[in-house]
């Protein structure tokens, strides 16, 4: 998986290992890592990625509120 075409995500600043990172292996399937533990690759398919990222700006994932 190291040889694959690693790209950073836009929000990272510089060399600062707390990076997600993303490629797509030959077949176009995505492959998702944290730039501190780089040998712990996240594999996934196109389809499930889109859902992953539209629930993700949707809010959905976001923790609700604790009422006090």
């Amino acid at each position: 998986m190291s040889s694959l075409p690693w790209r950073k995500s836009s929000f990272s600043t510089g060399d600062a290992p707390n990076c997600v990172e993303l490629a797509a292996d030959p077949t176009g399937a995505p492959h998702l890592r944290e730039s501190e533990d780089p040998e712990a690759v996240i594999s996934t398919t196109p389809a499930a990625l889109r859902a992953f990222l539209r629930a993700a700006k949707a809010g959905t994932l976001d923790r609700p509120s604790r009422s006090a």
